[in-house]
């Protein structure tokens, strides 16, 4: 049966085989959005300015406070992607 199967849907492998690459693009998209790794550097980067005197208490905890969401965001969807 597999064969037959194969044989009668020849004419759809060019479908198959864009959306096998839809499929890895849009993984390789999410794994780059989802990447902790430049909001843990922005972090990073932020504490350095307020450090330095470069940005004031308020504008450093508010743009903490974005990046500690886009951190808790990027942890929940790798957790749903755990089995």
């Amino acid at each position: 049966m597999g064969l037959l199967t194969q044989l009668l849907t020849l004419p759809l492998a060019p479908v198959r085989g864009a959306v096998w690459v839809v499929d890895r693009v849009l993984e390789a998209a999410e794994n780059e959005y989802y990447d902790p790794a430049p909001v843990q550097r922005e972090l990073a980067e932020l504490e350095r300015q307020l450090v330095a005197g470069d940005i004031d208490e308020e504008t450093f905890e508010r743009r903490e406070d974005e990046l500690l969401d886009r951190l808790e965001e990027i942890r929940a969807f790798w957790q749903s992607r755990q089995p």
